[in-house]
């Protein structure tokens, strides 16, 4: 189980269409709050016909931002572009000079046995290349993993080629939306992706094959507007975390905040979990009553609860109650 604080705190990952020109603006003015990271998406948010230019965009953004951030400090989130192609990552390092140093790593779309050698060389001849350190993000998305027959071959093939490069992997992400369309099927705001037991399936596979290795963050939620979207999103991240996703991609800056508030831990749930992590290994029970003497804690059955806790708790806080 990952337990470095960065795997942790990628937290709301908020979605930008990389030609948006806006980002130069907004970052700077601290729109969206200090407690969330940010992709520069190139790939479906994007025309096909328009890639050039978005190419060209991102990297006037980048460079503006850089800029300006040496002129005077303002928070910057962690930034990471979501390419098309393990193409664009050794072209965009090269292209971006200085302001590549703003970018935290890549985001790996649509992530399968075919694509996964190249875009794992490509990165690594970058982190080589630039003596840098630039994370990746698969997105196990592909139309292929619906089918329980291949599934698990395709989740366990992947994880092999992933556990090579283990320490560039800051995060597994899930494309709920891509495994949805090849159903057909779309929730509403008072339904949970949870609810739809064939894309469920695949989840809880993800997380049993990569769980125990990598932190898996929580696919996006599509409503930032109308009545009931934001009980609609806190029940599904309440099942995100439930079923061992942390942090979520976002698609409005009005769901960070929600998304932050999902992952505080409460403080009877950090007071035991700070009781299991300094057990007296001396005492010969390893088992006891929790702080507040309302359920068992186990030295050996809880420990690697207790460390996502902690994690939790120096990322996202703890909760009043």
């Amino acid at each position: 189980m990952k337990d470095a604080l960065p795997y942790y705190n990628v937290g709301p990952l908020l979605y930008c269409p990389a030609n948006n020109p806006t980002i130069v603006h907004s970052l700077p003015e601290n729109r969206f709050g200090t407690h969330f990271s940010m992709a520069l998406c190139l790939e479906d948010t994007i025309n096909d016909d328009c890639v050039a230019q978005a190419e060209e965009q991102v990297i006037q953004n980048l460079q503006t931002l850089c800029r300006l951030h040496d002129q005077a400090p303002f928070f910057l989130p962690d930034l990471f572009i979501r390419v098309r192609n393990p193409r664009q990552i050794t072209d965009l390092a090269k292209r971006l000079e200085a302001a590549f140093a703003l970018v935290k790593g890549f985001i790996l779309p649509k992530f399968s046995p075919d694509s996964a050698d190249a875009y794992l060389k490509a990165v690594q001849d970058v982190n080589e290349t630039c003596r840098c350190h630039k994370y990746i993000m698969p997105i196990l998305e592909s139309p292929a993993l619906i089918h329980p027959r291949y599934r698990t071959d395709i989740l366990c093939a992947l994880k092999d080629r992933l556990d090579r490069v283990s320490d560039l992997v800051l995060n597994i992400r899930v494309g709920g939306n891509d495994l949805c369309h090849v159903l057909g099927l779309r929730r509403n705001r008072q339904q949970s992706i949870h609810s739809i037991h064939t894309i469920a399936q695949v989840f809880a596979d993800i997380v049993a094959i990569y769980g125990p290795d990598y932190v898996i963050s929580g696919p996006v939620w599509e409503y930032y507007g109308g009545s009931g979207w934001d009980d609609g999103l806190r029940r599904e991240l309440q099942e995100d975390r439930l079923c061992g996703f942390i942090g979520k991609t976002v698609i409005h800056p009005r769901q960070i905040p929600l998304v932050n508030e999902a992952y505080r831990v409460s403080p009877a749930d950090l007071e035991d979990a700070r009781a299991i992590l300094e057990w007296d290994t001396t005492n010969p029970s390893f088992v006891s009553a929790g702080m507040a003497g309302e359920r068992m804690n186990e030295k050996k059955t809880h420990a690697n609860w207790a460390l996502r806790i902690l994690m939790l708790s120096r990322t996202y806080g703890v909760s009043d109650t």
